[in-house]
């Protein structure tokens, strides 16, 4: 199976008072329809991660390629993928219709390009009632779920989404599980970072754990051996021992 997103050797600086590696030869190989998970603790730099695969940031080193093409050359690509960051922003005077409109027109739709979507995805999102309200007005969480609405508007081919499950309910959770499963029929793929460890097993095809802006560990989760808890404890306490003695 040909490789939809591959990412080799990606290093990245920021400088400062002083030079702070923060990506150390960071490599990625996701294929067609996969649903990938991306762990780590606080400040291991998934994020950062996110944001130079999809040029947000410069990097140092790197080779990426998206459906074999290089974003920074071929832009167009972005028209075939969505990233939804954990804190999303919002223009608060649009009600939900006009706010997934302007989000399509991000990524070259047409305003009757984007209609044909939005409808299907508010009702499937439960977020239909609130058609005529303000965004303004939603809460946390039915702001979340309007951002999960915006970043299928396009049907992208490959979805980044950076903590989809935060500040959701268990049956918020439980739905955005099963729309994974439904994109991932369909031969969408997912590169989505969660701290909620349960959601891998039952979701993901393959995990990677990153800590101090490496990769330590990576396989298919039909391979897990051990409780997977057990597992992200014990690699990260060894890391971190390694760092320490340094």
């Amino acid at each position: 199976m040909n490789s939809i997103l591959k990412v080799t050797d990606l290093k990245k600086t920021f400088y400062n008072i002083k030079e702070i590696p923060v990506l150390k030869w960071v490599n990625l190989d996701l294929k067609e329809g996969e649903v990938y998970w991306f762990l780590g603790p606080n400040w291991s730099w998934k994020t950062t991660t996110l944001k130079c695969i999809l040029w947000f940031l410069n990097y140092d080193e790197w080779s990426i390629k998206i459906f074999n093409e290089d974003l920074k050359t071929h832009p167009n690509i972005y028209k075939l993928l969505w990233y939804a960051p954990e804190n999303a922003y919002f223009y608060d005077h649009l009600n939900w219709i006009e706010f997934l409109i302007f989000m399509g027109e991000l990524v070259w739709m047409t305003k009757e390009e984007a209609e044909l979507n939005w409808l299907q995805l508010m009702e499937k999102l439960w977020l239909a009632n609130a058609k005529d309200r303000f965004v303004k007005s939603y809460s946390k969480w039915m702001r979340q779920r309007l951002w999960l609405a915006a970043s299928l508007i396009n049907n992208p081919q490959i979805l980044f989404w950076d903590e989809p499950m935060s500040w959701l309910d268990p049956l918020w959770r439980v739905l955005v599980k099963e729309l994974m499963i439904e994109l991932k029929s369909k031969w969408k793929t997912i590169f989505f970072n969660t701290h909620i460890l349960s959601d891998v097993q039952e979701i993901a095809d393959k995990f990677g754990i990153i800590f101090d802006g490496k990769i330590i560990f990576e396989d298919y989760t039909k391979n897990l051996e051990k409780n997977l808890e057990e597992l992200f404890k014990e690699l990260i306490q060894k890391e971190d021992k390694k760092i320490e003695i340094k």
